[in-house]
């Protein structure tokens, strides 16, 4: 798809960043993320493999990045079968010769799924939107955090490094209980971090219905 649109407009991307919808971002990606000859993604949440929640890169490797689907036969011939998500991202890139690197940046993936807290050894952490970050793609929501400060490292050494544990050094992160549905209040909490621009678009969409949605 990016190459017939490049051949349509007769151009060629120079840099090419996927991300997601679910996404919250508190800053701006910056220039430093853009490194020539190598695919960056976020450090943690990396289930066995590479985080797969953001990654830019060049043209080429972006290219093989994006080879979700069309790859899967290259990997299964190669005896690399019964991956997840993120253990064939990580395949993918390192059959075919393309280097990687990670680097925290200023995201989350917003959630509203549940989540026992304490999280056990393979559990998920939930970080509060409030977070000072970066928090590199880990699951989050708007919430009073209940874990702060000198809580935090135990909760986050005791999970798996490999797995869904992200970087929480230097008071970066803050701790939900999302054992339960988001709390009474949410919308307040949101737009408090989130600040005017988002608290806007909130509150209109907040204010659709479904005829006007569909």
């Amino acid at each position: 798809m990016i190459k017939s649109y490049q051949e349509k407009n007769n151009f060629t991307y120079d840099w090419i960043i996927r991300t997601r919808v679910d996404g919250y971002w508190s800053d701006p990606l910056g220039p430093e993320n853009f490194i020539p000859g190598k695919y960056l993604v976020p450090p943690g949440s990396s289930y066995g493999g590479l985080n797969d929640r953001f990654g830019v890169g060049d043209y080429n490797t972006s290219v093989v990045a994006l080879s979700r689907l069309s790859l899967i036969p290259q990997l299964n011939g190669s005896g690399l079968t019964q991956l997840n998500s993120e253990a064939a991202f990580k395949a993918q890139l390192t059959t075919q010769k393309v280097q990687f690197t990670t680097r925290r940046l200023p995201f989350c993936i917003v959630t509203d799924r549940k989540y026992d807290f304490p999280p056990a050894r393979f559990g998920v952490p939930v970080a509060s939107l409030s977070s000072p970050g970066p928090l590199s793609g880990a699951k989050c929501r708007p919430c009073r955090p209940v874990c702060t400060g000198s809580c935090v490292g135990p909760v986050m050494n005791g999970l798996y490094r490999s797995w869904s544990w992200t970087d929480w050094a230097n008071n970066t992160l803050e701790l939900c209980d999302a054992h339960s549905d988001w709390e009474k209040g949410w919308e307040e909490l949101f737009d408090e971090v989130a600040g005017k621009k988002l608290a806007s678009a909130r509150k209109k969409v907040w204010a659709l219905n479904m005829d006007r949605c569909v």
